[in-house]
């Protein structure tokens, strides 16, 4: 039989701990280990010993069995207490509800789908969800999974918890990009059937590991229709994990990438700095406005002559972040194995940097706030703009300054 014993603790291999289970009902016991493998967890089961030694007071959610109410008499009380009962309608199982302090009476199978959502989120905690970054390009070839990378290998090295999502299946893979089309895991072609209700933290074991951060790529099949629905689920699950999620978007959308835009805090279209890609960038920019609740422009640098740094935010009528400079070492970076953004002295480096320090490293900072043209706090909260430092990445005065 699944599941962890009185003495075996829960937090194995690096998963949160998991509920505790306490029944002696062989049936109800089977039914809630498959509930809580649905929601991505191993449970703990207290095996005809005490409640309080297996977990009483520490367990995220313990879910009791009518069967066994008797066994908690005498303990203090606590929140998170889930009773399933088979005889609902006996007033008998409610007065045990009162008795033990449960949340909730329920029975199954009527109760499931309410039971594996009230696990993942105990397992998950009820901390706040992740900071949605979205990255699109402009034009082709303008440079925006370099930058989605960047941003996602900036995060982690900072030691935010973080998550890459590549939503282009004709990318070629960002796992490609960080050099670990070989490592193990799972990609999207695995997701693709994914319904309802995604483990936050199953989702994130279960994909390769690289550079610090967790990435969900393409395999090198076939490339596969990713449904809406799928697209939500996972979405979700890494935005409740909590941390930072980083998107790298494709320049046309389907219902899938639209989905994955209605749940992103802030978007950075990247439009290097000629009148040719702004002009591309309009009809990037049109769709994602109206589904992003906020869209910036990431002015980047060209080569040769072109726009002054402002013109791009200000012809796409769109707040602007900063500028990226043209980096003549960026390929070599590439052909030396290094990852995007891995070179913290480079200026893509230094660009990523000053982003997560606005948006991330003020106190009670975040998500920007919908909307605004700087850099804010979630929840609509001033952000605690302190005196900006040498700013190489030249952020716009806007953010730089704390004007919206």
């Amino acid at each position: 039989m699944a599941g962890s014993n009185d003495s075996d603790g829960a937090e194995r291999d690096g998963q949160e701990p998991g509920p505790l289970i306490i029944t002696e009902d062989e049936n109800l016991l089977d039914d809630l280990l498959r509930l809580c493998a649905a929601a991505g967890t191993v449970p703990v089961v207290a095996h005809g010993g005490g409640a309080r030694a297996a977990g009483w007071d520490s367990a995220p959610l313990v879910i009791v069995g009518e069967d066994c109410v008797h066994r908690l008499r005498g303990l203090a009380r606590r929140s998170g207490v889930v009773l399933v009962g088979q005889h609902r309608d006996d007033t008998r199982v409610w007065q045990q509800a009162v008795e033990i302090g449960a949340e909730k009476v329920l029975g199954l199978p009527d109760g499931e789908s309410w039971l594996v959502d009230r696990i993942a989120d105990a397992v998950e905690g009820d901390g706040g969800p992740a900071l949605t970054v979205g990255v699109l390009g402009g034009r082709g070839g303008s440079g925006a999974s370099t930058l989605a990378c960047a941003l996602a290998v900036t995060a982690a090295r900072q030691g935010h918890r973080t998550i890459l999502i590549d939503t282009d299946p004709l990318g070629g893979g960002l796992d490609v990009l960080l050099g670990g089309e070989r490592e193990k895991g799972l990609r999207w072609p695995a997701f693709a059937e994914s319904r309802g209700r995604v483990g936050g933290g199953a989702l994130a074991e279960s994909l390769p590991r690289l550079h610090a951060l967790r990435v969900l790529s393409w395999d090198r099949g076939d490339s596969v229709t990713i449904p809406p629905q799928a697209m939500r689920a996972v979405m979700s699950a890494a935005r409740r994990r909590g941390g930072v999620v980083v998107v790298d978007l494709p320049r046309r959308f389907d219902g899938a990438v639209a989905e994955a835009l209605t749940q992103i805090d802030v978007g950075l279209l990247l439009v290097p700095a000629d009148l040719r890609a702004t002009v591309a960038a309009q009809r990037v920019a049109a769709p994602a406005r109206s589904l992003l609740r906020d869209l910036r422009v990431v002015a980047r640098e060209t080569p040769g002559p072109g726009l002054p740094d402002t013109e791009p935010a200000r012809l796409l009528a769109l707040p602007p972040v900063g500028t990226l400079p043209w980096d003549p070492h960026l390929a070599d970076s590439f052909a030396r194995g290094l990852p995007p953004g891995a070179d913290p002295r480079g200026p893509l480096s230094r660009f990523c940097t000053e982003f997560w320090t606005r948006v991330l490293d003020r106190p009670g900072a975040q998500a920007p706030r919908p909307g605004c043209g700087g850099t804010g706090a979630a929840g609509g909260q001033p952000e605690d703009h302190g005196a900006p430092g040498a700013v190489v990445a030249r952020p716009c005065e806007s953010v730089q300054e704390g004007r919206s």
